[in-house]
């Protein structure tokens, strides 16, 4: 969601709904990784009933990471995403569990705007910065600095993480490939129903997620008591949670770790970026100095995010007395989930006078309660926009933007004023001279034996020399040296611009702070007068529009596939005038596009080579008649920001006519296998042997029954849907093909897929924004404001840690402090923005127990600690080097369960690779005979 900073702040506010996620890491047993048995207990505690994965969030670190090396080819980056789900569903585990993945999809006219200006940026920024990489190359070179030699690498285009590319079709196959493996020989997998929705099925990932929920809770077997977990990064997945009104959501995601070193991309030292390299040698650091600059390797940790802790907290900021109606916890919700779309989101612009760094939400909430009295009602119901309601809201905004505006430059100014003085501060107070070399300033423990010193006389003589230096030139703040080294006074010298301390501002042409910033706006902005009512009046219906369209899209679905906000700005609030009677309907029947077609809408030219030939010369013939979609350059206005990346794109919007005519004549030139990639799919449910729904889905293969049948909820889990049979299905005693070359054929396949699509309903159907009847309220977590007048007992109010509130907490002693103080490095605090968040440590067995405060029990918990090199994690599986066996092969954790008829037994071990992914033949050999 494009909403900056809505975690951050949103964490910070309500700091008790994040719990650091405990994971049971791979072990290693003789050089062999034994796989983690996800048959057992979760270790965080809870059991989740169905776990949803938003493919975007997984794809993207896993092709280009930030903090590690990159995967050298495609084929290592599809074993890097299958490895990141592994760790996912190691963290979600449960017997019987129903997974729904997907990947990025063909998106509505909406978000393919927002997606435009990505992808363009994002072939900007690469261009420029590879230039300023060659250019800064060459002047160190000619300087005689030392840079290391460039490696001749091809760069990865993210841009192909976009449906219609080669790369996403490659990407369905190995995900096809991935679950028919993981259900043939991974125990906690064996009563999965898996959902597959590739990027050939229309809609945002996290939309089709939201949308099935829907529908599975429409039907009268749904279980209203269901826990759902959603594993994704984006902040509109917290709105989407809350607005499916089920008690138990919770949402894991990575957490977030903010300035974490990089090494310049120019001589891969630490400590600089590239504009900053100077091409000096490194100088050696100790004696392990080949480690010296290596970036720490280090597992993403993650974090859940519980929205029914979200929900309490809302419950007591939202509640309201003496309102003229009844009052609706639910409905206020709802209001909530509406008034954060003004402060930003992927399909409109926030408006001017709403920052959420400068609390608008709270703003907002403030003002709504103030104004809901005169309302009558509630602002939205079941995503449904009441204007009239919003346009007092929208007004009384309105009425305090001047002083938003002013206070806005005035904390600018303090801030600026600030950040002056400190970095004064750090001037006046750094050392005048520090000796380098052999005399440098080393940490306590850094240095790990004393050192030799050499010629110490001359080194002492540099040093005075210094000395004398600075003394000579700091001898009067107005003085200047002649050329025989003699003080002037004949005045100071002039600093250089560079040296200066303040930083070069963008220049604002709109002064939101000054009087007449109406008028400035839409003339900078729109170029027409603020005084044309007209026009204005268009640009906030557009606004009104958008907003009726993202909460209908948040509540009911796709309201219009080709709807889009015109403009690159919002208008003011105080422009919200007389929005009751504009209307808020949509065209029906509009379609997708397809994903070629998405492409073209989206992609810059220098993408282009994702695309078939004849399509891509549209992108770059002078004489196309769509050439002017495809600019070369384009401006970015900042917008009063300060960074590029908060600026506004200024692209030109994609007319839908004239890009469908200019696609008219060029598809006859698509090949069979382009023609398939542009097409629209669906769903697909995986299911292995021991799932009760294997024997029906494969007694329709065997009868050729080509019509839809609805699945029996009693096999499913309660899901309820249309099965139809699949073209390119998986079934049992058929060999899986592996698409990835490394990874070997699944030739003892006993997974059967088939194709599933969501239950249906009228195109005017309403799915009702309530909690369901029969669903129990989660205990509260929160401390009761009554707890001292309602507590007799005096007991003091224990907090819950994580998701059980009977888990025992871990104490220590001072003494039992004192050892860890010794054992463990002293920095080692929670890492990231959360550090009110519940250690890593304090969970139940096997990772913490509760201690007496006795010594003895000190040896106990440290062996129960993870050392410090298991934050490396597990070696990929392309950096390890392949085991050979002879004989049997190695034994896993599964092995060694009881030979029970009745046990689960996977269909392969023969030939097991690192991670437990099967190897090919070829790939094994035999080292001897055994005598």
């Amino acid at each position: 969601m494009g909403v900056p900073a809505f975690f951050r702040w949103l964490s910070r506010k309500y700091p008790s709904i994040i719990v650091n996620c405990v994971e049971e890491k791979v072990k290693e047993c003789n050089g062999v990784k034994v796989p983690i048995d996800t048959s057992k207990p979760n270790p965080n505690e809870v059991e989740f009933d169905n776990l949803y994965l938003d493919m975007n969030g997984i794809i993207h670190p896993c092709t280009h990471p930030e903090d590690k090396p990159a995967p050298k080819n495609e084929d290592e980056m599809m074993v890097a995403i299958f490895e990141y789900i592994d760790r996912i569903f190691n963290i979600d585990r449960r017997d019987c569990l129903d997974a729904k993945s997907d990947p990025r999809s063909p998106a509505p006219r909406a978000k393919m705007n927002q997606q435009r200006s990505r992808r363009f940026r994002a072939s900007k920024e690469g261009m420029e910065a590879a230039e300023e990489k060659q250019k800064i190359r060459q002047e160190i070179l000619a300087k005689g600095g030392f840079l290391p030699p460039e490696e001749v690498k091809e760069r990865f285009d993210s841009n192909c993480i976009t449906p219609g590319t080669e790369f996403m079709d490659n990407l369905a196959k190995c995900l096809r490939y991935y679950i028919a493996d993981r259900l043939n020989s991974d125990p906690g997998w064996k009563n999965l129903a898996v959902i597959l929705s590739d990027a050939s099925a229309p809609g945002e990932g996290e939309h089709k997620i939201m949308d099935y929920i829907r529908r599975q809770r429409a039907q009268p077997n749904h279980d209203p008591n269901t826990h759902h977990c959603l594993c994704g990064a984006d902040a509109d997945l917290i709105m989407l949670g809350l607005a499916t009104h089920e008690p138990n959501f919770t949402i894991i995601r990575e957490e977030f770790k903010p300035n974490k070193p990089k090494p310049c991309a120019l001589c891969n030292q630490m400590g600089h970026e590239v504009k900053d390299c100077q091409g000096l040698p490194r100088e050696k650091q100790g004696k392990h100095d080949q480690f010296a600059d290596t970036l720490p390797i280090s597992e993403q940790e993650f974090i859940f995010i519980r929205l029914c802790v979200l929900r309490e907290y809302l419950e007591r900021e939202l509640t309201m007395a003496s309102l003229p109606f009844t009052f609706d916890f639910e409905r206020s919700v709802d209001d909530w989930v509406f008034m954060c779309f003004f402060v930003g989101n992927d399909f409109l612009p926030h408006l001017p006078s709403l920052e959420i760094r400068e609390g608008a939400i709270d703003r907002l909430v403030n003002i709504y309660k103030n104004v809901v009295h005169k309302t009558g009602g509630y602002l939205t119901e079941s995503g449904f926009v009441n204007l009239q309601r919003v346009q007092m809201i929208m007004l009384a905004v309105g009425e305090v933007e001047d002083s938003i505006f002013k206070k806005r430059k005035d904390d600018d100014d303090n801030f600026k004023r600030r950040q002056k003085e400190k970095r004064k501060r750090l001037k006046r107070d750094q050392p005048s001279f520090i000796p380098g070399g052999q005399f440098s300033p080393q940490a306590l423990g850094n240095r790990s034996s004393p050192q030799a010193i050499c010629n110490p006389r001359q080194a002492a003589f540099e040093m005075r020399m210094h000395d004398r230096q600075n003394s000579t030139t700091s001898a009067s703040p107005n003085t200047s040296l002649t050329p025989d080294s003699s003080p002037s006074l004949g005045g100071g010298i002039k600093r250089k611009p560079e040296d200066s301390d303040s930083e070069p501002e963008p220049e604002d042409n709109i002064r939101l702070w000054e009087t007449g910033w109406k008028q400035r706006y839409y003339k900078n902005k729109f170029d027409v007068d603020a005084s044309d009512e007209k026009f204005r009046r268009k640009v906030v219906q557009s606004y009104v529009e958008g907003l009726c369209w993202v909460l209908r899209y948040y509540y009911q679905g796709c309201a219009s596939w080709n709807w889009y906000y015109p403009f690159h700005y919002a208008p003011f609030a105080s422009d919200f005038e007389g929005i009751a009677d504009m209307p808020s309907d949509f065209e029906k029947g509009s379609k997708p596009f397809k994903p070629l077609e998405q492409l073209m809408g989206v992609f810059p030219a220098a993408s282009g080579n994702f695309l078939p030939p004849t399509w891509r010369k549209l992108m770059t013939d002078p004489e196309s008649s769509i050439i002017d979609f495809y600019p070369e350059d384009f401006a970015i206005d900042l917008n009063g920001k300060k960074y590029a990346w908060q600026g506004v794109a200024l692209l030109p919007f994609v007319d839908e006519r004239r890009l469908r005519a200019a696609l008219e004549e060029v598809y006859p030139d698509l090949t069979p296998e382009e023609s398939r990639r542009n097409s629209l799919g669906g769903d697909v449910l995986f299911v292995g042997k021991h799932h009760p729904l294997c024997d029906f889905i494969v007694e329709q293969y065997k009868t050729k029954n080509t019509e839809v049948v609805d699945i029996p909820p009693e096999l499913c889990h309660g899901i309820q849907g249309k099965l139809t049979l699949n073209d390119n299905a998986v079934l049992p005693d058929q060999v899986v093909q592996s698409p990835v070359p490394m990874l070997r054929d699944l030739t003892q396949n006993s997974a059967v897929s088939i194709s599933f699509k969501d239950p249906q309903f009228a195109e005017d159907f309403v799915f009702k924004a309530t909690v369901l009847p029969g669903a129990k309220k989660p205990a509260p977590v929160l401390k009761p404001g009554d707890w001292e007048k309602t507590n007799n007992d005096g007991r003091p109010w224990r907090p819950q840690l994580g998701f059980n509130r009977d888990r025992k907490p871990v104490h220590l002693d001072q003494s039992a402090f004192r050892t860890l103080g010794h054992t463990m490095p002293r920095d080692r605090g929670m890492p990231g923005m959360y550090p009110n968040a519940v250690p890593l440590g304090a969970y139940g067995s096997p990772y913490a127990r509760p201690l007496m405060g006795s010594q003895q029990q000190i040896p106990k918990l440290l062996s129960n600690l993870r050392p410090q090199e298991s934050w490396r994690g597990p070696t990929p599986l392309f950096q390890q080097t392949p085991q050979r066996t002879a004989g049997a092969a190695p034994l896993l954790a599964w092995n060694r369960m009881l030979q029970s008829p009745n046990q689960f037994q996977p269909a392969q071990y023969q030939g097991l690779g690192p991670m437990g992914y099967p190897q090919r033949p070829e790939d094994r050999m035999d080292r001897g005979r055994q005598v």
